[in-house]
């Protein structure tokens, strides 16, 4: 069977036209097709040890190189297990293809015939974590199913898509001839032409414009026509963990990413227009739901489920880059040179900016987070300008989305779903993809203790792969946030505490070299183990305590 080409073939060769590098995934029964024809073709595997970390990999190789994330999957238990990383993917709009083998044609249709791995409807699993899912039962459909879930996950809002192909359709012999050629373009997501229209007569006559960059802004590769605006309008611009990065930090009305403070929050309700772009003003971004806008909002967002569905506002549903460029452009004709200047009751957007951040500076000095903000600032000082970093759901990773500014580097968290386990699985995705685009590769993911421990298998394919990630492991023993929360609303924490392992040992026995290192020293060991080669791991075992919530009030 080896030179009888079969669907397994069709697969590798679509993704192949279509431009894919890398598969992420683990080889199972149903989809050794697929296995087999990679023997063949020129894709480089990266086996992971557990396909929901096969599915953060392949998301963070989307991130880090802005390609297309592509993921095999194994029936039943391994397509199930996939699904939280999926779920990732979704929430934050990364475009992903996600092949999935299916148990042989004969037992499709809720039949409950035994097979092995069998489901009723495994698709159905996946419908609310992928934008559409897609049965192929003839091989000869294989290329233009491929084709097509490529287009829609580059289409705007872009995600991930599902097939998936019964282990016969793989396997059996076929007539098609090799493919030559696919293409796959993104579908225009254009914005209304009358609404730019009205969202520039507001912008035209506002006194206080502001804006919030969400993550749409970023995967709309949106952040030249934003910093264009904000400097026509002199708005200030705040990013949300997700838009961490779309406008230069030190920018002099770079509100940066304090999303989460009320002092923040002041400012965004008192604007009298709030551009919103690639943001559903959601649960962090409306500082928990305590924002009470009094002006109008634009809302700009490739997804219409999210216009409006927290606050009224000139929805506009496009990509975040073909609306700001249209939006820009518009206000260029607009915005004469004498039009009024922005006014924030008697002071400028600049001065306000400044002073803002310096409110937030000092309610950040009267708690006690010496430790905290020296860590945070450590870390920064050590990586690189332009590494890319992967935070976990952990105490570091909730000051990253605040304090963190990610110069001409990447900032990538887990924040759409709020899964545990993302960051190291997706550094390794990332530092894979951007070998493969010929970059500096080196990357750092950050875990806690309880998080790491979702992903600590990942050891092995970091080490089989000699992938240049250094994992940063903040242990506190236990689940740092959730004791805080629980302390806070019970005056006690109840099953947050954890028994874990020695984590140098641990990372050794996998062959992979780690120390263990004082808060103090956490620069100096990163910056050292950024110079190595292959993996590495630093653990620092420290209590870290998040600063103080304001949507609670005083």
């Amino acid at each position: 069977m080896t030179d009888q080409r079969n669907g397994g073939d069709l697969v590798v060769e679509t993704l192949e036209a279509l431009g894919a590098k890398t598969v992420f995934g683990i080889p199972g029964q149903h989809a050794l097709g697929l296995f087999d024809a990679m023997g063949r073709g020129n894709l480089h595997f990266v086996s992971s040890r557990v396909e929901n970390n096969s599915a953060f990999a392949a998301d963070g190789y989307s991130r880090a190189t802005g390609e297309v994330g592509v993921l095999f999957l194994s029936t039943g238990p391994g397509a199930l297990t996939s699904l939280a990383g999926l779920q990732e993917a979704y929430a934050s709009g990364v475009p992903m293809v996600v092949v999935a083998s299916q148990i042989p044609l004969e037992g499709l249709g809720a039949r409950r015939k035994g097979m092995l791995h069998q489901l009723d409807d495994q698709k159905a699993s996946a419908a609310n974590v992928t934008k559409s899912q897609r049965l192929i039962q003839h091989a000869s459909g294989i290329p233009s199913a491929i084709q097509d879930a490529w287009t829609e996950a580059i289409s705007s809002p872009q995600g991930p898509v599902w097939i998936e192909i019964p282990q016969n359709v793989l396997l059996d012999p076929i007539m098609v001839p090799p493919v030559e050629d696919a293409l796959a373009e993104a579908a225009d997501n254009p914005p209304r032409v009358e609404l730019i229209r009205e969202a520039v007569k507001w912008l035209s006559t506002a006194e206080r414009p502001a804006i919030i960059a969400g993550g749409g802004t970023r995967r709309g590769r949106a952040e030249k026509s934003l910093l264009s605006i904000a400097e026509k309008l002199r708005a200030p611009v705040i990013c949300t963990p997700g838009g961490n990065g779309a406008f230069p930090w030190t920018h002099e009305l770079s509100l940066q990413s304090w999303i989460e403070d009320r002092h923040m929050t002041d400012v965004l309700e008192d604007a009298d227009v709030l551009i919103v772009v690639g943001s559903s003003l959601g649960e962090v971004t409306s500082n928990y739901f305590t924002f009470e806008p009094r002006g109008r909002i634009i809302q700009i967002d490739a997804e219409p489920r999210v216009l409006e569905s927290n606050r009224p506002g000139l929805g506009i549903r496009a990509d975040a880059g073909q609306a700001l460029t249209a939006l820009d452009s518009a206000l260029d004709e607009a915005l004469s040179a004498t039009a009024a200047a922005p006014d924030w009751h008697g002071t400028t957007p600049e001065n306000l900016v400044k002073e803002s951040l310096a409110k937030v500076k000092a309610r950040l000095e009267e708690q006690d987070l010496g430790k905290e903000l020296k860590f945070m600032a450590d870390i920064r000082e050590a990586v690189p300008a332009d590494m890319q970093t992967f935070w976990d759901m952990t105490i570091s990773a909730y000051w990253g989305w605040s304090c963190w500014d990610s110069r001409e580097g990447q900032f990538h968290s887990a924040q759409g779903a709020g899964g545990l386990g993302y960051g190291f699985p997706a550094a390794i995705g990332g530092a894979v993809g951007l070998e493969t685009v010929g970059k500096p590769s080196r990357v750092l993911a950050v875990s806690g203790d309880g998080s790491s421990m979702y992903s600590i298998s990942e050891l092995a394919t970091a080490k089989q792969h000699n992938v240049p990630v250094t994992w940063l492991i903040v242990d506190d023993g236990g689940y740092g946030i959730l004791r805080e929360y629980m302390v806070g609303a019970f005056g006690k924490a109840t099953a947050t505490e954890l028994a874990r392992p020695d984590f140098v040992k641990l990372a050794e026995a996998f062959g992979v070299p780690a120390r263990r290192v004082a808060p103090e020293d956490v620069g100096d060991a990163l910056k050292e183990s950024f110079a190595a080669d292959g993996p590495n791991v630093v653990v620092v075992e420290t209590l870290l305590k998040m600063f103080g919530p304001t949507h609670l009030g005083d």
